[in-house]
């Protein structure tokens, strides 16, 4: 049983086919949701862009990870027969079906309880510039409920 939940939309310009770090925006929304414990959900409300955690230290890691996508999935494709909007237009598509449309973060003392190496990231697919935008949902533990459990003896 959910005690308390907040929600905001994030709104993301993109100007090309990249990653945007949007960590620092959702964590800033957390601590000001008073949420102390609980998850904080977020909905990317598009086709043709996803969210991932992944490295946010080395940003070889995100230059590979478009490297492996676009050798994937190859933008123009004459298979492709949705094309409306470009050669990029199915290729952005079939990126987003291969990726995240959500992910779901803990909160622990009011702060996403990400690694030290993880970042939050929306992957535009598209190479045109888009406002994106992504349904952040903070959620409190029960009021019932003690807070972090531990594992183990003692």
């Amino acid at each position: 049983m959910v005690h308390a939940m907040k929600q905001t939309i994030i709104n993301v310009k993109t100007q090309s086919r990249e990653f945007y770090r949007i960590d620092s925006e959702v964590d800033a929304f957390v601590r000001a949701s008073g949420i102390v414990s609980g998850l904080c959900h977020l909905f990317i409300q598009h086709t043709s862009a996803s969210l991932l955690i992944n490295e946010n230290a080395d940003p070889a890691v995100l230059a590979d990870l478009e490297t492996f996508m676009s050798d994937l999935v190859i933008d123009g494709d004459r298979k492709y027969t949705h094309t409306a909007e470009g050669p990029d237009d199915m290729a952005a598509h079939i990126r987003s079906m291969l990726t995240q449309t959500s992910l779901t973060i803990p909160i622990i003392s009011s702060r996403l309880a990400l690694g030290t190496w993880q970042g939050v990231y929306l992957w535009e697919h598209r190479y045109q510039a888009h406002v994106r935008k992504v349904v952040v949902s903070a959620q409190a533990l029960d009021s019932n409920a003690t807070g972090i459990f531990k594992t183990g003896s003692g």
